[in-house]
């Protein structure tokens, strides 16, 4: 299990934008990399991240080996009513990570 660090408020508004931003602690390994003995050091990288709001996605990334190891991204979605942001990542050799965050919209 990966560390992830979300940051996003507990509350927000209705009609409100709000930031969402995402660390988590990945090598991203490209595969292209020789380790001390000169073997190949396997690619092992997040491929697929999504962000689900309500049950729908409001952003899907693609990630590929150019990514940097510990990725971080910074989002922003208008906050229509309260309910649970789903985060999920996937990747090389069966990765998945899960978290959820709730979002309280008042107003």
């Amino acid at each position: 299990m990966a560390i992830t660090r979300i940051t996003m408020p507990a509350t927000a508004r209705r009609g409100e934008t709000v930031d969402v931003q995402w660390l988590i602690a990945h090598p991203m390994e490209t595969g292209h990399r020789s380790d001390d003995q000169g073997r190949v050091v396997p690619r092992d990288i997040i491929t697929r991240f999504e962000c689900r709001y309500l049950g729908q996605v409001v952003i899907g990334l693609d990630l590929f080996p150019a990514i940097a190891a510990n990725p971080y991204v910074a989002f922003t979605l208008v906050a229509d009513r309260s309910g649970d942001l789903e985060f999920r990542w996937t990747g090389d050799h069966g990765f998945e990570q899960r978290e959820v965050r709730p979002l309280v919209v008042t107003g």
